[in-house]
């Protein structure tokens, strides 16, 4: 047995607010339920890396007419299967671009990989791993012919426990969201591949994201986030500040209204916050039918309508002729968006937008692989990492070559069918009849083949010389009292378009139970898109582990065995609180919904600040059943030899004023303190530890995480 000891390194610095004292108006009166106007747009500077890549951009626009400057800022109908296109300008030899879903892999396409969803990363709490994910994923959306890819999400942060797109994203917290989206949109664009990081802003619920009609058929409005300045900077801006700082080429505006403002026309948070404060060089673009205004919108920081514009068009060219709109608007909209052609030389040897993406695969078509082979271990690592183990009761696990396992649940088997419809799903279903590798929506993703945990499992009985038994449809399944040892798999589900239903689930929970009364060695495993409650049966004696085994993609049945037979060891922690109950939530459990006066114009107080999740739980003195950076492991560490070293860097309330950079002010990255410590495994077998930094803030939350380290 080895025992490694590991230096830790942890630095810690102060990120606040860009904007001044006399600016930094906290209280509820500073833009909340008010946005105020900031015009005009700021132009793009091509600063730091974007300066050769802005030259060639102003001389190719240069080159223009304004008809053809127009047409590069929205969407165009072209026959494949990219989520969206911009058309070409064939004589100076723009191709045109290719974007396409999702920040967890490609969708509707063939020969691609399906890879662990952001939810899974953010469970394994691996920066390295992180980048490698996205470069590898990166890789084929460029061999597939894309050239901006629609991810990663950052938004929604998990506010609203039940949203249907808290899977999509790494954490409900910023500093863990923000570290990793860094990597993410690094390792994506290292790829050659734009990253369009999104949803841009405080986008926290599906339910009435976009405008609509009541029962009675009268209109109603998108929902308004409404949020003050502080908890604006101190947790939704946090993240995408960092994707601007690793040079996002594209930022997605999101559907819903910011104090009531839609948000692809509000000024304070795109030529505002985004422009101005974190000098963003990249271009705005919609989510798919999310522009509500025409030339207000251009002049309020739009740059790009997904997947077609009714609203621009020759308008803009007669806005400009008009007075009502400034040339110079355009000319940026259009250079920010060549700008990132040239920045990942996307001008010289990527394939032809879309020519991997075929508008029907099941027609004939030229084939093109995206996928590799040397992705195969980051898949499988990836997969790996993202498992939480809760509960092992008297080292249940790891199984050591048992005579008979007994499998029960729907989620242990494969699909029905595998071909690159997987997406959207009606209603809201609580689970998925087949294993959960990836949720539903825009964020799904197509594999290459799925490894169920069924057939993993036959795969090591033939090594072990185990027997099988399993019955995959009953809640209230036999089961053979000889079992060594009884697996349950159920989920979780999740999809774009609609909040989950709930945090659990009847039938599963029966199942478990009922599974649980008649066998003595029951282990849980769960593929969760989002939180999910195990207070109704978790504490039964029989049940002596549990596996939050979140969303691992392609490779989920490989992993989730390589962790039953220790094969590999559990490494990751939770992103999120787990509750004893749903009710702990509070009002943050459901999205907000119309009410009162103001039905047709629904309105979500961001009332609660910055305390959602363990911020919430510590201020309110709630015991989570396992909390924020949770994990268990098969082995044991010991801490020692913390030094807390005080950097030379000025301390000040608020950061020196400096040239904007991309992120912003760039002393918002001082490093103030070092903080260190000796890992050391202190118990039987190899395995990782993620260190975790937090800090109490005097007046706000009495621990935040500051810093992490996996050793």
């Amino acid at each position: 047995m080895v025992h490694k000891a590991c230096a830790l390194s942890l630095l810690l610095g102060l990120f606040l607010s860009s904007v001044t004292q006399a600016e930094n108006i906290t209280s509820d009166s500073f833009f909340y339920g008010q946005s105020p106007p900031v015009y005009p747009s700021p132009e793009g500077t091509g600063s730091g890396s974007w300066a050769s890549a802005y030259q060639k951009a102003k001389e190719f626009v240069g080159k223009l007419t304004p008809e053809e400057k127009v047409n590069l800022t929205a969407g165009i109908s072209v026959d494949n299967g990219c989520s969206g296109n911009i058309g070409s300008v064939e004589h100076l030899g723009f191709p045109g671009f290719c974007v396409s879903d999702a920040g967890n892999g490609l969708r509707g396409t063939d020969f691609v990989s399906s890879w662990p969803s952001g939810i899974h990363v953010g469970a394994s709490w691996n920066k390295k791993l992180a980048k490698q994910r996205a470069a590898h994923m990166g890789a084929e959306f460029r061999r597939k012919g894309v050239n901006l890819l629609l991810g990663p999400v950052v938004g929604p942060i998990g506010r609203v426990v039940e949203s249907g797109r808290n899977w999509e994203g790494f954490s409900t917290d910023p500093y863990l969201t923000g570290a990793l989206v860094y990597e993410t949109v690094d390792g994506i664009q290292s790829a050659g591949v734009g990253a369009s990081t999104k949803h841009y802003i405080a986008n926290e619920q599906e339910t009435n994201r976009n405008p609509g009609q009541n029962s009675q058929g009268e209109a109603v409005a998108a929902v308004s986030s409404n949020i003050d300045d502080k908890t604006m900077h101190e947790l939704y801006l946090w993240p995408f500040q960092d994707a601007v700082l690793a040079g996002s080429a594209s930022i997605m505006c999101s559907y819903q209204r910011i104090n009531n403002s839609y948000g692809c026309q509000n000024s304070k948070t795109l030529n505002g916050l985004l422009k101005t404060e974190l000098g963003f060089q990249g271009y705005v673009v919609t989510d798919w039918g999310a522009q509500h205004a025409g030339i207000a919108a251009a002049n309020a920081g739009l740059d790009m309508v997904m997947p077609s514009s009714a609203l621009w068009g020759g308008n803009l060219t007669t806005a400009i002729a008009n007075g009502s709109m400034e040339a110079s608007r355009l000319d940026d909209m259009a250079t920010r968006i060549i700008a990132t052609w040239y920045q990942f030389n996307q001008d010289t040897g990527i394939p032809n937008p879309g020519i991997g993406m075929p508008s029907d695969v099941s027609a004939p078509h030229v084939k093109v692989v995206g996928k590799s082979a040397d992705s195969k271990n980051i898949l499988l690592q990836g997969a790996l990492e993202g498992h939480v183990l809760v509960k092992n009761t008297n080292n249940a696990l790891p199984l050591k070559k048992p005579d008979l396992v007994s499998v029960f649940g729907y989620d242990a088997k494969g699909p029905d069918f595998l071909d690159v419809s997987l997406g959207w799903t009606q209603g809201t279903p609580a689970t998925q009849n087949s294993t959960l590798y990836v949720a539903g929506g825009s964020g799904a993703n197509s594999a290459a083949y799925v490894d169920s945990p069924i057939d993993a499992i036959q795969h090591q009985a033939y090594s072990d010389g185990s027997s099988i038994m399993w019955n995959f449809d009953s809640q209230d399944p036999d089961v053979d009292p000889t079992s060594d040892v009884c697996l349950v798999f159920v989920n979780s589900y999740a999809s774009e378009g609609f909040d989950r239903p709930g945090l659990s689930d009847d039938y599963s929970d029966t199942l478990i139970t009922n599974v649980a009364s008649k066998c003595s060695n029951t282990v849980v495993v769960i593929h969760n898109a989002g939180i999910r409650v195990v207070d109704d049966w978790i504490e039964k004696d029989n049940i002596t582990a549990v596996m939050f085994a979140h969303l691992p993609g392609q490779d989920a049945g490989r992993a989730i065995v390589d962790l039953l037979y220790g094969h590999a060891n559990p490494s990751g922690r939770l992103p999120y609180t787990a509750a004893k109950q749903a009710s702990d939530y509070g009002s943050l459990l459901h999205p907000s919904e119309p009410e009162g006066e103001y039905w047709q114009y629904p309105q979500s107080d961001f009332s609660e600040g910055e305390f959602i999740d363990y911020r919430a739980f510590d201020a309110q003195g709630i015991v989570p059943r396992f909390e924020f950076g949770y994990g268990l492991s098969y082995t044991t560490f010991k801490y020692s030899g913390l030094q807390l070293q005080k950097k030379s860097t000025p301390w000040s309330t608020y950061p020196p004023a400096a040239k904007i950079v991309e992120g912003g002010n760039p002393h918002l990255w001082d490093e103030l303190v070092k903080v260190s410590a000796t890992v050391q495994n202190s118990g039987s077998a190899n395995g990782d530890e993620v260190a975790q930094l937090y800090v109490g803030i005097p007046n706000g939350p009495v621990r935040q995480l500051r810093g992490f380290e996996k050793t």
